[in-house]
Order: C-alpha cells, then sequence, then structure tokens
C-alpha cells in the first residue's frame, strides 16, 4: 500500500508544471526577491545620488508590492539618508544646549582603528576629548564606547575597551560607562549597541553621535537605520538621534556608496556590504539607470 501511495504522488508530482515547481510553488513569475530590490534601491542611490530619483522611486513602488513593511522601512531610510548628507547641522567641539540631561540620553564615541600595539591612534583621542566635553556638560547622559580588536600586533586591546580607560582615567564615573567591543564595522557598531541598550538600558530614548566630522552624517545614518528596521513599524522607533559632535578633522571623508555599503550590512547582506567596501563590487551587474 505505502509503495503505490508513492507512486501516485509522484506521478502527481510529474504532471506538475516545471516552471511552478521551480518558481517556489506559485511565486509570480518576474517577482523579484526583496533583498534584491533593496540592494538595487540603495546603490542606485549611492552611486548615482540624486540623478538616481526617479528609479529609487520606481523601485520603492516595486518593493511596496512585494513587501510593504520592508518599503515603509526603507523609504523612511532613503528620505533619511538624504537629509543625512543634505541637511544634517553637525556641532563642533561639544553637543548643542537643550538635550535632556538625564539617563534616556546616550553618547555614543564611535572608534577608530587601533595602532598595531594596540594604543590609540591620534584621530580617535581626538574624538575622545570631544566625547569628555559632552559627558561633562551632560553629567547624567550615559557614553556608550563602540569598536572591537583592530590592533594587528594586540588581539587583546579594542577599541571601546581603550576608550573607556581614557574617560575612566580623565575622571568620567565609571557607571557612566558602557562598552560595545564585537564591532569591526560602523554598521556592526549600530547592532550591537542598540542590543545592549535595548537589553540593559531600555530608559535610553536618544542617542548622539560623537565622532569626526566626516564620520557624523555615516554614523547617523546607520544607527537611525538599524533603529527603523528593528522597530515594531517603521515609524515607531525605540530611540532615535537626536544630536551629534564632532572633532573637526584635517581630512577624510566617506562616499555615498561606502554609506550604501553600511546600509546592505544592516539589511542582513553582509557578503554584498564588503564587496562595496573593499570596491569589488560589480555595479553593472545591476540595470542601467536609463
Amino acid at each position: 500500500m505505502k509503495t503505490g501511495l508513492h507512486i501516485r504522488i509522484l506521478c502527481v508530482l510529474l504532471m506538475l508544471p516545471a516552471a511552478f515547481l521551480c518558481s517556489g510553488f506559485g511565486q509570480e513569475e518576474g517577482k523579484r526577491d526583496t533583498q534584491e530590490i533593496i540592494e538595487e534601491l540603495v546603490v542606485d542611490y549611492g552611486s548615482y545620488g540624486s540623478e538616481a530619483d526617479a528609479h529609487v522611486q520606481a523601485l520603492l513602488k516595486e518593493l511596496r508590492a512585494a513587501d510593504a513593511d520592508a518599503a515603509d522601512r526603507w523609504e523612511s531610510i532613503m528620505a533619511l539618508w538624504e537629509r543625512s548628507n543634505t541637511a544634517l547641522t553637525v556641532h563642533e567641539g561639544v553637543l548643542p544646549d537643550g538635550l535632556p540631561d538625564t539617563d534616556a540620553l546616550c553618547i555614543v564615541a564611535l572608534g577608530f582603528q587601533l595602532n598595531p600595539d594596540g594604543t590609540m591612534r591620534d584621530e580617535l583621542i581626538e574624538r575622545l576629548t570631544v566625547v569628555k566635553a559632552c559627558a561633562e556638560k551632560y553629567p547624567w547622559a550615559l557614553i556608550v564606547c563602540t569598536g572591537g580588536g583592530t590592533a594587528a600586533e594586540n588581539k587583546t586591546a579594542s577599541e571601546a575597551g581603550k576608550m573607556a580607560e581614557w574617560l575612566i582615567e580623565e575622571g568620567i564615573a565609571p557607571e557612566r560607562v558602557i562598552v560595545e567591543d564585537r564591532s569591526l564595522t560602523t554598521a556592526q557598531n549600530a547592532i550591537f549597541t542598540l542590543d545592549i541598550l535595548a537589553e540593559s538600558y531600555p530608559q535610553v530614548k536618544e542617542l548622539a553621535i560623537v565622532s569626526s566630522d566626516y564620520h557624523i552624517a555615516t554614523g547617523t545614518l546607520l544607527f537611525e537605520a538599524e533603529a527603523i528596521l528593528r522597530a515594531e513599524k517603521a515609524d515607531a522607533r525605540d530611540v532615535r538621534v537626536v544630536s551629534n559632535a564632532a572633532w573637526k578633522a584635517p581630512s577624510g571623508s566617506l562616499s555615498t556608496m561606502f554609506q550604501a555599503g553600511a546600509l546592505i550590512e544592516l539589511s542582513g547582506d553582509v557578503d554584498t556590504a564588503f564587496e562595496i567596501y573593499y570596491e569589488t563590487y560589480d555595479i553593472h551587474a545591476l540595470p542601467s539607470l536609463q
């Protein structure tokens, strides 16, 4: 009996159209995967900026047809991306007045690659002088130091650990300092920091990003984007980036294409993100804007 049943099932399967079996049991032919649409959306804007606006809107429409919730989130992220690079005020040296002086505010100190021996480079120390000024201006705010092990010859050192040590030596109360020492990218800074805050510091609702001036827009974008992606709804973030403070660096820049890679990393496609970071991604594999 079992053998006969198996034969009948096999016959039914063989009678099904091959296209039906190969397309995910009834998936609309030609309908693209959500991640594929997101990648094209982000890479197009990262490559072409405002020149890609018409194509971005078409891709958002396609995304909405595939996944309305994802479309809500990425529509918010794309608008945020444009604002971060065109309308963001960067505050030099210290946070502005008017922020809450409570532990609902968290100062986010973004790291910088360590020297091979595990000591801090001058740029990271300069960023920390800004963090200290912010911490002294808002003495009830928490401070999260971000960054993992980036010292080629010292596997025990982490950016966050060295930053925390410096701040405490400079008189910042240890109980205010949070260490996020797993991350190796700015996208991971956002992911792991928000994990820590959600689990152990749920009172934190507002973030202030501190970094070098050329890094502020990227930091703001990624922390806000990660908050949007993990919220129950796109417009219901648990935390928001409300301000920033920066060390004015003599040089340095981050391209919109680098930001595109970081957003793709937040979306979950780490391999593609690193292709973009290392400039091995072939943009010509995507459809032309024309």
